[in-house]
């Protein structure tokens, strides 16, 4: 751990082991924040920047940010950047060091397809930085427990969506029952995950069940399936459905893998935000 951390850490707690009336001077006032107070010892700015804080977030551009956020980022990261089928942006170093979006737009802009983060081209300079300045908004509200509770709306169990719109996406436009049944696969699955950001993150970016499988053509033409024991961008082993071990270097041989989320993956870029939301809540009636 660097030396700025722990001193940061070190000031922390002896700001919470202080008397409460001492530890309001030196934090310059209970609503100091992210943003400071004016009050106390050099008040909360001079406590910002001995703590190493960035600047406080406009909460303007914040405000503007937060749909823009719901839209592009919510089903991976949650409703409010805590985390989904995605990481948490709260805890991001990304986000933690960004600087009106510097950071930020890069990574926005280029995505991360290594990981499966697509990339949003789209978005404006300005978009970013909204963007930027909802999350270290969030960053400040986590910080701020006086406030956390009335403002963090990844606690909310309830979506905008309209149920019998949703049923009728996923069983005509959506193609979903092609591979879903209500009372099969999915049954209970509103039980399951009663959180509207959570229930979302399922079936925008679900996890592929099972072990992964492939098949294999030879230069001579022969077929093996099997699943898949090592794949690499060299090699690929696998073992049939007899219990054979397979193995090949990749440059010799043809693979194709099974892709049990290609439904999902091609309906990620058309997906309408209203469509995401009609989905959820029907999936929610599925008790």
């Amino acid at each position: 751990m660097s030396p700025k951390w722990i001193l940061a850490g070190c000031a922390f707690l002896a700001l919470l082991a202080a008397p409460p009336a001492q530890a309001q001077e030196e934090a310059g006032g209970t609503q100091a924040g992210r943003g400071g107070g004016r009050g106390g010892r050099g008040g909360g700015r001079n406590v910002r920047e001995f703590l190493g804080l960035g600047p406080a977030p406009d909460e303007a551009a914040a405000k503007k940010g937060e749909p823009l956020y719901r839209e592009n980022c919510a089903a991976c990261h949650g409703e409010s950047g805590r985390g989904g089928q995605a990481p948490s942006l709260v805890r991001s170093v990304v986000v933690l060091h960004d600087e009106k979006g510097e950071a930020i737009g890069p990574l926005v802009r280029n995505g991360r397809p290594q990981a499966g983060m697509p990339a949003f081209p789209n978005l404006s300079a300005d978009d970013v930085y909204n963007i930027a300045e909802y999350l270290h908004l969030q960053v400040e509200l986590a910080a701020n427990r006086g406030t956390y509770n009335t403002t963090y709306a990844g606690l909310r169990s309830q979506t905008s969506g309209d149920a019998r719109r949703g049923e009728e996406f996923f069983r005509g436009a959506g193609g979903c029952v092609n591979c879903h049944s209500p009372s099969g696969d999915l049954a209970g699955i509103g039980r399951r995950f009663p959180q509207a950001a959570a229930m979302q993150a399922r079936f925008l970016w679900p996890a592929t069940p099972g072990p992964a499988k492939a098949k294999v053509t030879t230069a001579s033409g022969e077929i093996i399936a099997g699943t898949i024991r090592s794949l690499t961008d060299f090699d690929i082993s696998l073992v049939d459905a007899a219990g054979g071990y397979h193995y090949w270097p990749r440059a010799t041989v043809k693979v194709e893998l099974e892709d049990r989320l290609a439904g999902h993956r091609a309906l990620l870029p058309k997906y309408t935000d209203a469509e995401i939301h009609d989905v959820t809540a029907y999936l929610e009636t599925l008790k």
